[in-house]
Protein backbone atom coordinates (compact mmCIF):
# COMPACT_ATOMS: atom_id res chain seq x y z
CA UNK A 1 0.00 0.00 0.00
CA UNK A 2 0.92 3.68 -1.17
CA UNK A 3 1.05 5.32 1.98
CA UNK A 4 2.45 8.61 0.65
CA UNK A 5 -0.28 11.34 0.50
CA UNK A 6 -1.74 12.28 -2.76
CA UNK A 7 -0.76 15.63 -3.81
CA UNK A 8 -4.23 18.09 -4.22
CA UNK A 9 -4.35 19.76 -7.88
CA UNK A 10 -3.99 23.54 -7.70
CA UNK A 11 -5.15 26.25 -10.00
CA UNK A 12 -2.40 28.38 -11.07
CA UNK A 13 -2.75 31.42 -13.24
CA UNK A 14 -1.01 32.92 -16.08
CA UNK A 15 0.17 36.56 -15.72
CA UNK A 16 -0.05 38.56 -19.01
CA UNK A 17 2.60 41.50 -19.04
CA UNK A 18 0.90 44.76 -20.06
CA UNK A 19 2.22 46.27 -22.95
CA UNK A 20 3.65 49.79 -22.21
CA UNK A 21 1.28 51.79 -24.59
CA UNK A 22 -1.94 50.21 -23.12
CA UNK A 23 -1.03 51.14 -19.31
CA UNK A 24 -3.10 54.52 -18.09
CA UNK A 25 -1.38 56.79 -15.25
CA UNK A 26 -3.74 55.88 -12.08
CA UNK A 27 -4.61 59.21 -10.28
CA UNK A 28 -6.34 59.77 -7.27
CA UNK A 29 -8.37 62.82 -7.22
CA UNK A 30 -5.86 64.86 -5.09
CA UNK A 31 -3.20 64.09 -7.95
CA UNK A 32 -6.15 65.06 -10.70
CA UNK A 33 -6.82 68.14 -9.04
CA UNK A 34 -3.31 69.25 -8.62
CA UNK A 35 -2.45 68.66 -12.96
CA UNK A 36 -5.74 70.48 -14.00
CA UNK A 37 -5.44 73.23 -11.25
CA UNK A 38 -1.90 73.96 -12.73
CA UNK A 39 -2.61 73.25 -16.42
CA UNK A 40 -5.41 76.42 -15.75
CA UNK A 41 -2.92 78.47 -13.21
CA UNK A 42 -0.29 78.14 -16.34
CA UNK A 43 -3.18 78.77 -19.40
CA UNK A 44 -4.83 81.71 -16.92
CA UNK A 45 -7.14 84.04 -18.98
CA UNK A 46 -6.84 82.47 -22.23
CA UNK A 47 -9.86 80.23 -22.82
CA UNK A 48 -8.46 79.04 -26.58
CA UNK A 49 -5.14 78.03 -24.37
CA UNK A 50 -7.63 76.20 -21.37
CA UNK A 51 -9.40 74.90 -24.10
CA UNK A 52 -5.96 73.03 -25.91
CA UNK A 53 -5.13 72.53 -22.55
CA UNK A 54 -8.14 70.57 -21.81
CA UNK A 55 -8.39 68.20 -24.89
CA UNK A 56 -4.78 67.57 -24.66
CA UNK A 57 -4.94 66.10 -21.08
CA UNK A 58 -7.75 63.30 -21.47
CA UNK A 59 -4.89 61.47 -23.71
CA UNK A 60 -2.95 61.29 -19.90
CA UNK A 61 -5.79 62.17 -17.24
CA UNK A 62 -8.39 60.02 -16.42
CA UNK A 63 -11.52 61.88 -17.35
CA UNK A 64 -14.09 59.22 -16.74
CA UNK A 65 -13.18 58.36 -13.10
CA UNK A 66 -12.85 61.95 -12.37
CA UNK A 67 -15.49 64.03 -13.98
CA UNK A 68 -17.04 65.29 -11.14
CA UNK A 69 -13.57 66.24 -10.11
CA UNK A 70 -12.85 68.28 -13.07
CA UNK A 71 -16.17 70.36 -13.74
CA UNK A 72 -16.10 71.30 -10.48
CA UNK A 73 -12.45 72.92 -10.59
CA UNK A 74 -13.50 74.09 -14.11
CA UNK A 75 -16.88 76.13 -12.42
CA UNK A 76 -15.44 76.74 -9.04
CA UNK A 77 -11.70 76.08 -9.00
CA UNK A 78 -12.06 73.59 -6.75
CA UNK A 79 -13.62 70.51 -5.44
CA UNK A 80 -16.71 71.96 -3.86
CA UNK A 81 -18.20 70.05 -0.82
CA UNK A 82 -21.61 68.95 -0.34
CA UNK A 83 -23.74 72.49 -0.33
CA UNK A 84 -21.69 74.55 -2.40
CA UNK A 85 -18.10 75.66 -0.16
CA UNK A 86 -15.08 74.90 -1.74
CA UNK A 87 -13.23 71.96 0.30
CA UNK A 88 -10.33 73.54 2.76
CA UNK A 89 -7.77 70.25 2.02
CA UNK A 90 -7.77 70.79 -1.56
CA UNK A 91 -5.46 72.83 -4.25
CA UNK A 92 -7.49 75.80 -5.97
CA UNK A 93 -7.27 77.87 -8.93
CA UNK A 94 -7.90 81.32 -9.61
CA UNK A 95 -8.85 81.52 -13.08
CA UNK A 96 -12.24 79.37 -13.26
CA UNK A 97 -15.85 80.04 -14.59
CA UNK A 98 -16.63 81.69 -11.02
CA UNK A 99 -14.12 84.41 -10.91
CA UNK A 100 -14.48 85.43 -14.30
CA UNK A 101 -15.96 88.88 -15.89
CA UNK A 102 -20.14 88.70 -15.48
CA UNK A 103 -21.02 89.55 -19.06
CA UNK A 104 -22.57 87.40 -21.97
CA UNK A 105 -19.62 87.29 -23.85
CA UNK A 106 -17.32 86.21 -21.61
CA UNK A 107 -20.04 83.12 -20.66
CA UNK A 108 -20.18 82.31 -23.53
CA UNK A 109 -17.05 81.92 -24.18
CA UNK A 110 -16.89 79.60 -21.47
CA UNK A 111 -19.77 77.44 -23.26
CA UNK A 112 -17.36 76.89 -26.24
CA UNK A 113 -14.67 75.73 -23.91
CA UNK A 114 -17.21 73.12 -22.37
CA UNK A 115 -18.40 72.57 -25.58
CA UNK A 116 -15.10 71.88 -27.09
CA UNK A 117 -14.64 69.22 -23.77
CA UNK A 118 -17.84 67.26 -24.48
CA UNK A 119 -17.55 67.07 -28.24
CA UNK A 120 -13.92 65.79 -27.68
CA UNK A 121 -14.71 62.88 -24.88
CA UNK A 122 -18.44 62.17 -25.78
CA UNK A 123 -18.43 59.87 -22.18
CA UNK A 124 -18.25 62.96 -20.67
CA UNK A 125 -21.89 64.26 -21.51
CA UNK A 126 -24.08 62.32 -19.07
CA UNK A 127 -21.64 63.30 -16.45
CA UNK A 128 -21.50 67.08 -17.20
CA UNK A 129 -25.47 67.54 -17.13
CA UNK A 130 -25.39 65.88 -13.71
CA UNK A 131 -22.48 68.47 -12.59
CA UNK A 132 -24.97 71.13 -13.62
CA UNK A 133 -27.84 69.68 -11.54
CA UNK A 134 -25.60 69.29 -8.39
CA UNK A 135 -24.46 72.79 -8.97
CA UNK A 136 -28.24 74.05 -8.93
CA UNK A 137 -28.97 72.08 -5.73
CA UNK A 138 -25.96 74.16 -4.49
CA UNK A 139 -27.03 77.62 -5.51
CA UNK A 140 -27.85 79.07 -1.92
CA UNK A 141 -23.80 78.16 -1.02
CA UNK A 142 -22.94 80.40 -3.53
CA UNK A 143 -22.61 84.19 -4.15
CA UNK A 144 -25.19 86.05 -6.04
CA UNK A 145 -22.43 87.46 -8.61
CA UNK A 146 -21.88 83.34 -9.27
CA UNK A 147 -25.49 82.85 -9.25
CA UNK A 148 -25.69 85.02 -12.47
CA UNK A 149 -23.08 83.73 -14.27
CA UNK A 150 -23.97 79.87 -13.52
CA UNK A 151 -27.64 81.02 -14.84
CA UNK A 152 -26.20 82.59 -18.03
CA UNK A 153 -23.80 79.51 -18.69
CA UNK A 154 -26.42 77.29 -18.44
CA UNK A 155 -28.92 79.31 -20.40
CA UNK A 156 -26.63 79.62 -23.65
CA UNK A 157 -26.17 75.88 -22.71
CA UNK A 158 -29.37 75.20 -22.86
CA UNK A 159 -30.09 77.35 -26.37
CA UNK A 160 -27.62 75.39 -28.11
CA UNK A 161 -28.80 71.70 -27.36
CA UNK A 162 -25.15 70.89 -25.55
CA UNK A 163 -27.68 69.87 -21.96
CA UNK A 164 -31.12 69.14 -21.56
CA UNK A 165 -33.79 71.21 -20.31
CA UNK A 166 -34.46 67.82 -17.57
CA UNK A 167 -31.45 69.89 -15.13
CA UNK A 168 -34.29 72.51 -14.45
CA UNK A 169 -35.87 69.99 -11.79
CA UNK A 170 -33.28 70.97 -9.44
CA UNK A 171 -34.53 74.36 -9.39
CA UNK A 172 -37.85 72.74 -8.24
CA UNK A 173 -35.98 72.04 -4.87
CA UNK A 174 -38.15 73.17 -1.66
CA UNK A 175 -35.79 75.08 0.09
CA UNK A 176 -34.35 76.78 -3.41
CA UNK A 177 -38.06 78.00 -3.91
CA UNK A 178 -38.89 78.72 -0.65
CA UNK A 179 -36.28 81.60 -0.20
CA UNK A 180 -36.94 82.89 -3.92
CA UNK A 181 -33.51 81.77 -5.40
CA UNK A 182 -35.02 79.62 -8.15
CA UNK A 183 -37.17 82.22 -9.45
CA UNK A 184 -34.29 84.79 -9.42
CA UNK A 185 -31.68 82.23 -11.01
CA UNK A 186 -34.67 81.39 -13.88
CA UNK A 187 -34.60 85.31 -14.71
CA UNK A 188 -31.19 85.45 -15.59
CA UNK A 189 -31.40 82.16 -17.54
CA UNK A 190 -33.83 82.47 -19.27
CA UNK A 191 -32.46 86.11 -20.59
CA UNK A 192 -29.26 84.60 -21.80
CA UNK A 193 -31.21 80.96 -23.78
CA UNK A 194 -33.95 83.67 -25.60
CA UNK A 195 -30.93 86.42 -26.22
CA UNK A 196 -28.95 82.89 -27.78
CA UNK A 197 -31.79 81.81 -29.57
CA UNK A 198 -35.68 82.92 -29.27
CA UNK A 199 -38.87 81.15 -27.39
CA UNK A 200 -39.35 78.60 -29.36
CA UNK A 201 -36.27 77.20 -28.63
CA UNK A 202 -37.15 77.63 -24.64
CA UNK A 203 -40.99 76.46 -25.71
CA UNK A 204 -39.69 72.93 -27.56
CA UNK A 205 -37.26 72.02 -25.60
CA UNK A 206 -39.09 72.39 -22.44
CA UNK A 207 -42.12 70.28 -24.21
CA UNK A 208 -39.40 67.70 -25.09
CA UNK A 209 -39.05 66.90 -20.98
CA UNK A 210 -42.43 67.72 -20.42
CA UNK A 211 -41.23 70.76 -18.14
CA UNK A 212 -43.45 73.25 -20.27
CA UNK A 213 -45.88 73.27 -17.83
CA UNK A 214 -44.10 72.84 -14.46
CA UNK A 215 -42.59 76.39 -14.58
CA UNK A 216 -45.13 77.46 -12.01
CA UNK A 217 -43.45 75.53 -9.50
CA UNK A 218 -40.54 77.92 -9.59
CA UNK A 219 -42.49 79.34 -6.78
CA UNK A 220 -43.74 78.68 -3.47
CA UNK A 221 -47.73 77.02 -3.28
CA UNK A 222 -49.20 79.83 -1.88
CA UNK A 223 -48.06 82.23 -5.20
CA UNK A 224 -48.45 79.29 -7.88
CA UNK A 225 -50.78 81.28 -9.89
CA UNK A 226 -50.37 82.44 -13.37
CA UNK A 227 -50.71 86.01 -12.36
CA UNK A 228 -47.97 86.09 -10.09
CA UNK A 229 -45.94 84.21 -12.68
CA UNK A 230 -46.56 86.78 -15.29
CA UNK A 231 -46.57 89.83 -13.42
CA UNK A 232 -42.92 88.44 -12.38
CA UNK A 233 -41.55 87.14 -15.08
CA UNK A 234 -42.73 90.52 -16.73
CA UNK A 235 -41.46 92.97 -14.60
CA UNK A 236 -38.22 91.33 -15.31
CA UNK A 237 -38.13 91.82 -18.72
CA UNK A 238 -39.33 88.46 -19.57
CA UNK A 239 -42.61 88.74 -21.37
CA UNK A 240 -42.18 86.17 -23.58
CA UNK A 241 -42.27 83.82 -20.77
CA UNK A 242 -45.34 85.17 -19.14
CA UNK A 243 -46.72 84.49 -22.63
CA UNK A 244 -45.62 81.28 -22.95
CA UNK A 245 -46.67 80.24 -19.34
CA UNK A 246 -50.12 81.43 -19.79
CA UNK A 247 -50.45 79.96 -22.89
CA UNK A 248 -49.38 76.50 -21.68
CA UNK A 249 -51.46 77.08 -18.26
CA UNK A 250 -53.93 77.91 -21.05
CA UNK A 251 -53.92 74.41 -23.44
CA UNK A 252 -53.76 72.33 -19.69
CA UNK A 253 -57.15 73.66 -18.37
CA UNK A 254 -58.70 72.81 -21.81
CA UNK A 255 -56.89 69.51 -22.25
CA UNK A 256 -58.45 68.88 -18.80
CA UNK A 257 -61.58 70.40 -19.33
CA UNK A 258 -62.36 68.23 -22.99
CA UNK A 259 -61.96 65.14 -20.35
CA UNK A 260 -64.77 66.21 -17.85
CA UNK A 261 -67.04 66.48 -20.59
CA UNK A 262 -66.21 63.62 -22.34
CA UNK A 263 -66.57 61.84 -18.58
CA UNK A 264 -70.04 63.60 -18.65
CA UNK A 265 -71.34 62.59 -21.59
CA UNK A 266 -70.22 58.96 -21.18
CA UNK A 267 -72.32 59.23 -18.19
CA UNK A 268 -75.06 60.40 -19.97
CA UNK A 269 -75.64 63.65 -17.88
CA UNK A 270 -78.44 65.54 -18.39
CA UNK A 271 -76.78 68.62 -21.31
CA UNK A 272 -78.58 70.89 -18.54
CA UNK A 273 -76.00 70.11 -15.76
CA UNK A 274 -73.50 70.16 -18.87
CA UNK A 275 -74.15 73.40 -20.38
CA UNK A 276 -73.82 75.00 -16.54
CA UNK A 277 -70.80 73.36 -15.60
CA UNK A 278 -69.25 74.26 -18.99
CA UNK A 279 -70.27 77.84 -18.57
CA UNK A 280 -68.84 77.90 -14.74
CA UNK A 281 -65.24 76.11 -16.40
CA UNK A 282 -65.20 79.04 -19.13
CA UNK A 283 -65.88 81.44 -16.98
CA UNK A 284 -62.86 80.54 -14.06
CA UNK A 285 -60.22 80.05 -17.18
CA UNK A 286 -60.96 83.20 -18.80
CA UNK A 287 -62.18 81.35 -22.66
CA UNK A 288 -63.96 83.07 -25.25
CA UNK A 289 -66.77 81.39 -26.76
CA UNK A 290 -65.13 81.09 -29.73
CA UNK A 291 -62.20 78.54 -27.78
CA UNK A 292 -65.31 76.62 -26.20
CA UNK A 293 -66.97 75.60 -29.02
CA UNK A 294 -64.28 74.59 -30.55
CA UNK A 295 -63.50 72.19 -27.15
CA UNK A 296 -67.14 71.27 -27.25
CA UNK A 297 -66.85 69.86 -30.71
CA UNK A 298 -63.81 67.67 -30.38
CA UNK A 299 -65.55 66.50 -26.83
CA UNK A 300 -68.95 65.41 -28.65
CA UNK A 301 -66.99 64.22 -31.31
CA UNK A 302 -64.44 62.10 -29.34
CA UNK A 303 -67.26 60.66 -26.79
CA UNK A 304 -68.79 57.94 -29.48
CA UNK A 305 -67.32 54.89 -31.50
CA UNK A 306 -67.60 55.93 -35.05
CA UNK A 307 -68.32 53.32 -37.85
CA UNK A 308 -65.59 52.57 -40.04
CA UNK A 309 -68.06 52.43 -43.42
CA UNK A 310 -69.01 55.95 -44.84
CA UNK A 311 -72.05 55.42 -45.78
CA UNK A 312 -73.00 54.60 -42.15
CA UNK A 313 -71.35 56.52 -40.26
CA UNK A 314 -73.34 60.06 -41.72
CA UNK A 315 -76.34 58.43 -40.26
CA UNK A 316 -74.46 58.13 -37.24
CA UNK A 317 -72.91 61.50 -36.95
CA UNK A 318 -76.85 63.00 -37.57
CA UNK A 319 -78.21 61.40 -34.99
CA UNK A 320 -75.51 61.78 -32.58
CA UNK A 321 -75.24 65.66 -33.02
CA UNK A 322 -78.70 66.06 -32.96
CA UNK A 323 -78.72 64.73 -29.26
CA UNK A 324 -75.81 67.16 -28.54
CA UNK A 325 -77.14 70.22 -30.52
CA UNK A 326 -79.03 72.04 -27.47
CA UNK A 327 -75.53 72.44 -26.11
CA UNK A 328 -73.82 73.00 -29.26
CA UNK A 329 -76.46 76.13 -29.59
CA UNK A 330 -75.92 77.30 -26.17
CA UNK A 331 -71.91 78.44 -26.95
CA UNK A 332 -73.06 80.00 -30.33
CA UNK A 333 -74.69 83.19 -29.39
CA UNK A 334 -71.72 84.92 -31.60
CA UNK A 335 -71.39 85.18 -35.49
CA UNK A 336 -67.42 84.88 -34.67
CA UNK A 337 -68.13 81.40 -32.97
CA UNK A 338 -70.76 80.02 -35.14
CA UNK A 339 -67.41 80.56 -37.57
CA UNK A 340 -65.29 78.93 -35.66
CA UNK A 341 -67.60 75.81 -35.29
CA UNK A 342 -68.09 75.60 -39.16
CA UNK A 343 -64.41 75.32 -39.21
CA UNK A 344 -64.15 72.84 -36.90
CA UNK A 345 -66.53 71.17 -38.77
CA UNK A 346 -64.58 71.69 -41.81
CA UNK A 347 -61.43 70.61 -40.55
CA UNK A 348 -62.98 67.02 -38.35
CA UNK A 349 -64.26 65.89 -42.14
CA UNK A 350 -60.98 66.63 -43.78
CA UNK A 351 -59.18 64.79 -40.86
CA UNK A 352 -61.38 61.54 -40.67
CA UNK A 353 -61.71 60.62 -44.02
CA UNK A 354 -65.25 58.48 -43.59
CA UNK A 355 -67.02 62.03 -42.95
CA UNK A 356 -65.72 63.93 -45.91
CA UNK A 357 -69.13 63.57 -47.71
CA UNK A 358 -70.99 64.05 -44.64
CA UNK A 359 -70.34 67.60 -44.15
CA UNK A 360 -73.08 69.31 -45.86
CA UNK A 361 -75.84 66.81 -44.30
CA UNK A 362 -74.25 67.68 -40.25
CA UNK A 363 -74.09 71.56 -41.44
CA UNK A 364 -77.96 71.62 -42.86
CA UNK A 365 -78.49 69.82 -39.30
CA UNK A 366 -77.10 72.24 -37.25
CA UNK A 367 -78.29 75.04 -39.45
CA UNK A 368 -81.93 73.49 -38.79
CA UNK A 369 -81.08 73.42 -34.95
CA UNK A 370 -81.07 77.07 -34.82
CA UNK A 371 -76.75 76.47 -34.00
CA UNK A 372 -75.76 78.11 -37.56
CA UNK A 373 -77.15 80.90 -39.00
CA UNK A 374 -77.57 81.82 -42.94
CA UNK A 375 -74.80 85.00 -42.26
CA UNK A 376 -72.37 82.69 -40.73
CA UNK A 377 -72.85 79.28 -43.26
CA UNK A 378 -72.71 82.20 -46.42
CA UNK A 379 -69.47 84.13 -44.92
CA UNK A 380 -68.01 80.55 -44.73
CA UNK A 381 -68.56 79.57 -48.08
CA UNK A 382 -67.48 82.76 -49.96
CA UNK A 383 -64.32 84.30 -47.91
CA UNK A 384 -63.84 82.46 -44.63
CA UNK A 385 -63.47 78.70 -45.30
CA UNK A 386 -60.10 76.43 -44.79
CA UNK A 387 -58.02 74.81 -47.91
CA UNK A 388 -58.65 71.93 -46.35
CA UNK A 389 -60.27 69.80 -48.68
CA UNK A 390 -61.72 73.13 -50.47
CA UNK A 391 -63.09 72.41 -53.40
CA UNK A 392 -65.07 69.38 -52.25
CA UNK A 393 -67.09 70.93 -49.33
CA UNK A 394 -68.07 73.80 -51.38
CA UNK A 395 -69.22 71.92 -54.21
CA UNK A 396 -71.56 69.86 -51.46
CA UNK A 397 -72.44 73.23 -50.58
CA UNK A 398 -72.96 74.84 -53.74
CA UNK A 399 -77.05 73.98 -53.67
CA UNK A 400 -77.50 74.51 -49.92
CA UNK A 401 -75.84 78.20 -50.30
CA UNK A 402 -77.88 78.83 -53.87
CA UNK A 403 -81.00 77.80 -51.80
CA UNK A 404 -80.08 80.22 -48.67
CA UNK A 405 -79.61 83.07 -50.87
CA UNK A 406 -82.73 82.46 -53.09
CA UNK A 407 -84.82 82.59 -49.43
CA UNK A 408 -82.96 85.62 -48.37
CA UNK A 409 -83.88 87.58 -51.65
CA UNK A 410 -87.44 86.22 -51.10
CA UNK A 411 -87.52 87.49 -47.85
CA UNK A 412 -85.94 90.81 -48.82
CA UNK A 413 -88.44 91.53 -51.32
CA UNK A 414 -91.43 90.77 -48.80
CA UNK A 415 -90.40 93.15 -46.38
CA UNK A 416 -89.62 95.53 -49.21
CA UNK A 417 -93.43 94.70 -50.09
CA UNK A 418 -94.50 95.36 -46.65
CA UNK A 419 -93.07 98.66 -46.49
Amino acid sequence: MNNQKQQKPTLTGQRFKTRKRDEKERFDPTQFQESIVQGLNQTGTDLEAVAKFLDASGAKLDYRRYAETLFDILVAGGMLAPGGTLSDDMTRTEFCLFTAQEDLETMQAYAQVFNKLIRRYKYLEKGFEEEIKKLLLFLKGFTESERNKLAMLTGILLANGNISASILCSLFNENLVKEGVSAAFAVKLFKSWINEKDINSVAASLRKVGMDNRLMELFPANKRSCEHFSKYFTDAGLKELSDFARNQQSIGARKELQKELQEMMARGDPQKEIIAFTKEEMKKASLSEQAMISIIWTSVMSSVEWNKKEELVTEQAIKHLKQYSPLLKAFTSQGQSELSLLLKIQEYCYDNIHFMKAFQKIVVLLYKADVLSEEAILRWYTEAHLAKGKSVFLEQMKKFVEWLKNAEEESESEEEEAD
